[in-house]
């Protein structure tokens, strides 16, 4: 019902991405994104690691549970020539099955936006700034995912009006991440002229998302000033809940870890380590109801975030939000491509398209 490049592009009706979470993205959190008129993006590891499928198997529960086009994930980090052939194996798989909308983080994209544009599908890349943009735009993605300050995980450093001022001449449709978790902030994004939105901390307080009880309860009671930057995770900031934890153990990483991340050669090894040690505790921390390590990955969006909604009821807040912002009328040059976009009249809906599956 709101028209912009990335509906076009994702092939949906709102202009909305459900950002792939590790370890939130569950196969049930992700169908439910799609169903309600936005895009469910399939976290590969989170598939298989977190949730025990075979990526083929994993992918098709999910098309049980929803016909709308759903995305993936595919982070490209070099450093391991395993993970490298592993994930290659994700993207031809998932291109197997049909799906043709991939988001891609770190690194340089060109292999997926190769593999997946000979096809006819899409790849929109994760950038922080201009600098990452144009590498990105160099291996020909077709969009960008501007991740700002507010966003939770490995945030970047810009607010979201600067970094679509850095992005927006590139040519390519802009995704804000970070900060999106009331529908008054899906609005501001759309009328700063993004083309629509990523949003992560807020599907996680939703009865679809399988992370603890006590994780949710946390961002629904948590401020913006609540979200801090820690480097004992990944080896780089990430931002998290800060918790009583997370304070006792403290944010900076240990003089070994930055003397090893300092090297050129150490750093890969230092990256490799911590990438695998972050698999079990970030999955253990946001599943396991008694986990006493509580890493809570989350962004400056817990500020509109005041209560646990189904999926369905969230995007139905943020439509109906944008519908009232931007009422119906005929088209304007640039809609979509970092122009605020303008919602195409809804048709009048049959009794059996109004139904969960009907509605397409």
């Amino acid at each position: 019902m709101i028209a912009t490049r990335l509906t076009a592009d994702a092939g949906a009706e709102l202009p909305l991405i459900g950002g792939a979470m590790y370890p939130c993205s569950n196969p049930e959190l992700v169908p439910a994104v799609s169903r309600a008129g936005g895009i469910g993006i399939v976290q590969p590891i989170s598939l298989t690691f977190v949730y025990r499928h075979a990526f083929r198997e994993g992918i098709r529960l999910i098309r049980t549970l929803t016909d709308r086009p759903i995305g993936m994930n595919a982070l490209i980090e070099a450093s391991s020539r395993s993970y490298r052939r592993r994930m290659e194996e994700w993207v031809d798989v998932a291109l197997e099955e049909g799906i043709r909308f991939f988001v891609t983080s770190l690194g340089k994209p060109r292999w997926v936006v190769d593999r997946v544009a000979a096809v006819g599908g899409i790849v929109y890349h994760n950038v922080t700034d201009l600098r990452w943009g144009l590498k990105a735009l160099d291996s020909g993605v077709h969009g960008f995912i501007a991740v700002n300050r507010n966003a939770g995980g490995h945030a970047g450093t810009l607010l979201p009006e600067a970094l679509l001022v850095e992005l927006a001449d590139l040519g390519r449709p802009v995704v804000c991440a970070g900060g999106i978790g009331a529908p008054e902030d899906f609005v501001a994004a759309l009328r700063m002229g993004y083309a629509g939105v990523q949003m992560g901390t807020r599907l996680i307080a939703t009865p679809e998302c399988l992370c603890s009880e006590a994780y949710k309860q946390a961002i629904v009671k948590a401020n913006a000033d609540d979200i801090v930057l820690s480097e004992r995770i990944t080896g780089v900031p990430l931002a998290v809940l800060d918790t009583p934890y997370v304070r006792r153990v403290g944010l900076k990483a240990g003089p070994v870890a930055r003397w090893m991340l300092r090297g050129h050669r150490r750093k890969h090894w230092m990256r490799t380590l911590y990438a695998l040690r972050s698999l079990f505790r970030l999955r253990r921390s946001s599943i396991v109801p008694t986990a006493t390590a509580d890493y809570w990955q989350a962004g400056r969006s817990v500020a509109g975030i005041h209560e646990i909604k189904p999926v369905a009821q969230v995007l139905e807040e943020f439509g109906k939000a944008a519908i009232a912002a931007f009422p119906p009328g005929p088209s304007r040059p640039g809609t979509g491509e970092n122009h605020p976009p303008l919602p195409a009249t809804p048709a009048k809906k049959t009794e059996g398209e109004n139904s969960e599956q009907g509605r397409r």
